[in-house]
This record gives structure tokens, sequence and C-alpha cells, in this order.
């Protein structure tokens, strides 16, 4: 089981004084034009490049990138994909999953992971997620294999490693192939290796919202099997080596030399900028500690052998979405990932399932809210943050 991270009660990271009066300046989820003005010139600069060399899909910056990444991430190979979701969907075919196998997967997560096996023809089967992590639950795969199981699907949620180990070995032991959905993920670790390194395929996201984001939509996949890193490069290609000669059907699912250059210089930057969220999160539990509202706010959790790299930063809280009109009143802005599970969502109702079947997403769903946490936020819009909090709470 997961384990909550204590808080220090030593040195304690600076804290804005409180303001003469309320601050209401509106503060965003997520400021993506504060990333861009830290690294224009870099960006700019690679952007040009790609334009002088008029070599925009695939290509030298696609390739660069793909070493890069499988480098950073511990595989031998790496292959660029249109987008985190065509990553799992990739994966599965290169695997030749389909129609009548079924892969076992989490219901609380973003859409593009049970769609992806969905529309290879494949059988989502869903499994209940641990309280403490929101990732899937280890303990209650083995009940969900049936004949037909071909794969496991763990999702790294919000920055945070799967329990991995339990998972590896149920997979071992029925010899399942492990697709890691990362998406949410780079850069995490679990007992000191990156995730997207455990499975047969890892697959990662890089719409601009995440840790490292491109321009517009892009994905990898990182895999440890020389053939299947061929097979995914033919799919995402139409099942082409040579022009207009096609092994098998594929699909368009190419990675643009632009969102590579961009994210080749995101990718000097990630370590730094993990660091900033993680030093985010830590300085969050502080001001939560000494705003005592540990009696109804509940902080995100990390077991001793994951490393998180919070993607988001998410607490769980009773009467959330009248805190969440509180706190855009006084002009911040949060989320919440997911407000209702993938089990109970009309796509899915062809599976059968009702409400109740898997409890632990549900609650998680009914009280998960995500709050500021990118790099470039300040001591003093946290402190705001925790203390719009507090008062919400002291008020009721």
């Amino acid at each position: 089981m997961a384990t909550t991270v204590p808080v220090s009660q030593g040195d304690r990271a600076p804290t804005a004084p409180p303001p003469k009066d309320v601050d209401r300046t509106p503060l965003q989820f997520l400021d993506l034009k504060a990333q861009f003005l830290s690294i224009k010139e870099e960006v700019l600069g690679a952007v040009e490049s790609v334009f002088e060399s008029q070599q925009f899909i695939l290509g030298k910056e696609v390739q660069l990138l793909e070493r890069e990444i499988a480098a950073y991430v511990g595989t031998p190979h790496a292959a660029g994909c249109a987008s985190g979701s065509d990553a799992l969907y990739l994966s599965l075919l290169a695997l030749r999953i389909g129609r009548g196998d079924e892969v076992i997967t989490t219901p609380f997560t973003f859409v593009a992971t049970a769609g992806a096996i969905a529309r290879t023809g494949a059988k989502p089967v869903f499994v209940d997620i641990d309280s403490e992590t929101f990732n899937i639950d280890p303990r209650l795969i083995e009940d969900a294999i049936t004949g037909n199981t071909r794969a496991i699907m763990p999702v790294h949620l919000f920055g945070l490693s799967a329990d991995l180990d339990p998972i590896l070995r149920t997979a071992d032991k029925h010899n399942l192939a492990v697709v890691e959905d990362a998406a949410q993920a780079i850069g995490a670790t679990y007992n000191g290796r990156q995730v997207g390194s455990f499975g047969l395929c890892g697959c990662f996201s890089f719409f601009p919202s995440k840790n490292l984001g491109c321009a517009g939509d892009g994905g990898m996949i990182t895999t440890t099997d020389a053939k299947v890193d061929d097979e995914l490069r033919l799919l995402r290609a139409h099942g082409s080596r040579k022009k207009y000669q096609y092994e098998i059907l594929g699909t368009n699912s190419r990675l643009d030399a632009l969102h590579a250059a961009i994210l080749r210089v995101k990718l000097r930057h990630l370590n730094s900028w993990s660091s900033k969220r993680a030093e985010h999160a830590d300085l969050y539990r502080q001001l939560f500690a000494q705003s005592n509202l540990g009696y109804v706010v509940r902080l995100p959790s990390t077991p001793e052998k994951c490393t998180h790299v919070y993607n988001q930063f998410v607490i769980r809280v009773p009467r959330r979405e009248e805190l969440r009109e509180f706190l855009s009143s006084e002009g911040i802005a949060t989320d919440v990932y997911y407000p209702s599970p993938l089990h109970v969502q009309p796509a899915f109702s062809y599976l059968g399932h009702c409400g109740g079947k898997f409890p632990e997403a549900e609650k998680a769903s009914a009280d998960v809210l995500a709050l500021p946490i990118y790099p470039e936020l300040t001591p003093h819009n946290q402190d705001r943050i925790v203390r719009a909090i507090a008062s919400f709470y002291d008020s009721k």
C-alpha cells in the first residue's frame, strides 16, 4: 500500500506574508506562456531551423528526439507518433491485440486509455484503484484475468508510477504483455528506474499541458523489443517502408519535425521543471500542515519506492464543487481529473457496468481537486491558494 510522505517539521520553505488586501488577481491553473518566455529564444531558433530545412514530417529532428527520449527513459528504442492516444493504440496493434481479446486497465483515467483498447476491437476490463495513489490496485488484477486476457495497461496517473512489481509478476505468471500508460509521467521513477522502461511498451503524450509538451499533439512509444519497434514504425506510416509499397495496413500517425524540435529544447529543461514541481508539492504540504487542514484535506501520497513528477497536484476534499466555486470567486483556477470514471460513461455502456461496481474510482471522482503546480508558480500564490481553502472550510 502507498504511504503518505510525512511533513517535515524542520526547516520550512519561505512563504509570502499575507497581503494587506485580499489578492483576487486571476491565477491560471496552468501558465504555458510563462514557460515559453523562459525558453523563447531556444524554441524560436529550433523552429527556424526546421523551416530552413523544409523537412516537416519525421526526418532528422524526430530521429534525434527518439534517441534522446530512449536514452532519457532507459530503453533501446523509441518511436515518435502523432499523439499519446495513438501511442497506446499503436502499441496494442503492434502486439496483435484485437477482437476477442481483453486488456485490463483502470476506470479512473483519461478516456484515451480504454479508448485505445476499444479501438482495436478488444474489450477493456476495468479494475478498481488504490485509494491512496489513484493508480490501479494490483491486488485486484488476478481476479480480472480470463482466457481472453492479453495485456495489462497500468496508468501512471498524475505523474506517479503504478505499483509495478506485483503487476509485472502477475503478467509474467499469465504470459501477459504490459503496456505502460505513462502519458502524464515522463521522468517519474519506480525503484530507481524511469517509467516507460518496465513494460513491453511505454506510451507518452506530449500534449501541451504535459510536463514535456509540444505545440500541439505528439506522442512517443518506448520499447525494449526491436521487433515491436519495427512494427510500430510500419504502423505509424501506413504500413510502408518504401514509397507506395505497403507490407501491412497501418495508419497516419507521424510526429512532426516542428514538434520534435521544440521537444528537444524542452527536454533539456525537463529535470529542472520536475524539481520545481516537487518543490511546489513540498511547499503545499507545509502550508496545509500550518493551516491545520489535515482534518478535511487529503493530500497526494507517494510510496517510498517512487518519485512523483506532479503533472497534477490532486487533493481530496469534501464539498468539492462548492470549494471550486469559492476559489473561482477568489480568482483561483482549479480543475477536476476526472469527474466521472470511465465505467459509467455512455461510451462504455456496452460493457454493462453500473454505479457501485468500482467504488474507489467513484469516490475519487467525487472528491478530487487539482491545484496549480506548474514550475513558474510562486510561493505567494501557493500561500494564497491554501489560505483561500482554509477560509472556505473555516467559514462553514
